[in-house]
């Protein structure tokens, strides 16, 4: 009986559990990358035990995929021999980990996934508890099959009321890291609820677990309805009965209100992704490189509202455009409704499915004193690669708009009413 995060740990660990009590639960699924695996590798030949249950395993290549260079081709070797040598079978290279793991069916409501990458709570918006831990924790669960946490105090956030016309959940967002800051929820469950919540289609709820990491949060949660039944049903993997997980009673450290209907545009600006502005504030400032795509805006929806405002338009010649979709699988629906001819159509280009540009390995690094204008969820200095580069981050709205005109430009001039 409590919150979403107090529900999910009771049920996992058998008995009642209160925030701040230290648990020890089993963990359905440990995902790592090409990225934290390596390290994760070390940590499990350290400790010596047999891996516990291959099954929970999941490893993906999509940080460096393909290897850029000499360093990730031989870190990604040594992952593969790994592999054979210990059985896993799970393993994609298909896109960005987050998004698979989803289709894929793994991320069910309740189920609690450990991943070695910080937004591991995206899997929150199915009701799943997801987290992000150390490489070393990932080592260890693989032959424990168990984690260790102490249970965090959650924050509502009830939000409701109509976003206008050309406001999407990524302004939201932003509205909300910039109120609360980098740091406003640290090690607490950040519950997202409210009729604007319930109305939202399912790749724009994923949006605010997914960037929970940004204020802190240990994790972000919405309740499974169902939209999230439907969704896990038609685009997924998953398959039913599902676990339709709660808040009952709870007791709330904090509730924050609020109403979207005031929202406009918003942009996170250099250097911190709490430095929001509304749009029009920074409006004009030149840019050399959008970026559209990650796991925060890299789903096929996303890419569908870029595409009707590129479609017909010219992105301007000194503002190179990088599309990259979240998974083969968004890639081909795209490809199959035409979403990616219009983008070459207008000067765009596509990247390779996965994290591409968002972690400076590859497909669109930034020079000395260039501008992004990027749908990430982080601007952090030398994210992109030069540390003497700014990033703003948007909505993919936002990011085609200003593909188009070179410069930060309000979205809803392109968009019919």
């Amino acid at each position: 009986m409590g919150t979403l995060i107090e529900e999910i740990f009771s049920r996992k660990a058998r008995r009642p559990v209160q925030a701040g009590e230290i648990v020890l639960l089993d963990v359905d699924h440990i995902m790592s990358h090409d990225n934290t695996t390596p390290l994760a590798i070390k940590a499990f030949r350290e400790i010596d035990k047999p891996i516990l249950d291959k099954n929970k395993i999941v490893i993906h290549f999509d940080h460096a995929y393909p290897a850029p260079n000499l360093m990730a081709a031989e870190a990604q070797k040594r992952i593969v021999d790994f592999m054979k040598e210990q059985g896993i079978t799970q393993f994609y290279h298909q896109g960005i980990c987050h998004q698979v793991l989803i289709e894929e069916g793994y991320i069910l409501p309740g189920r609690v996934l450990i991943g070695g990458d910080s937004h591991s709570n995206t899997y929150g918006a199915f009701g799943a508890f997801g987290t992000g831990l150390g490489s070393t924790e990932i080592g260890v669960a693989w032959s424990t099959g168990k984690a260790w946490f102490r249970t965090p105090e959650t924050i509502l956030i009830n939000i409701n009321g109509q976003a206008k016309h050309g406001v999407f959940a990524k302004d939201v967002m932003l509205y909300i890291a910039g109120m609360l800051g980098m740091d406003g929820a640290t090690y607490k469950s950040v519950e997202f609820a409210g009729s604007y919540i319930d109305n939202l289609p399912m790749h724009e709820r994923i949006v605010f677990p997914n960037m929970s990491t940004e204020i802190g949060a240990k994790c972000g949660l919405i309740a499974p309805d169902q939209t999230t039944i439907q969704f896990l049903e038609t685009e997924t993997k998953a398959r039913g009965p599902f676990e339709m997980v709660k808040a009952i009673n709870p007791n709330y450290e904090k509730v924050i209100e609020i109403d979207v209907t005031n929202i406009g545009p918003q942009v996170a600006c250099h250097p911190d992704v709490d430095h929001v502005q509304p749009l029009e504030q920074v409006e004009g400032l030149e840019i050399d490189e959008v970026f559209i795509g990650t796991c925060t805006n890299g789903r096929y929806e996303d890419l569908e509202i870029a595409a009707q405002i590129l479609k017909g338009h010219q992105v301007s010649k000194f503002t190179r455009t990088i599309v990259t979709p979240a998974s083969v699988q968004i890639y081909d629906k795209a490809m199959k409704n035409g979403l990616i001819q219009i983008f070459h159509d207008a000067g765009c280009t596509i990247g390779v499915v996965g994290c591409g540009a968002c972690i400076g390995r590859h497909g669109g690094l930034l020079g000395p004193g260039e501008r992004a204008f990027t749908t990430m969820n982080r601007n952090f200095i030398g994210r992109m690669g030069s540390p003497q580069a700014e990033i703003y981050l948007g909505s993919p709205a936002a990011a085609a708009a200003t593909a188009i005109t070179g410069k930060i430009t309000d979205p809803r001039i392109y968009l019919e009413a």
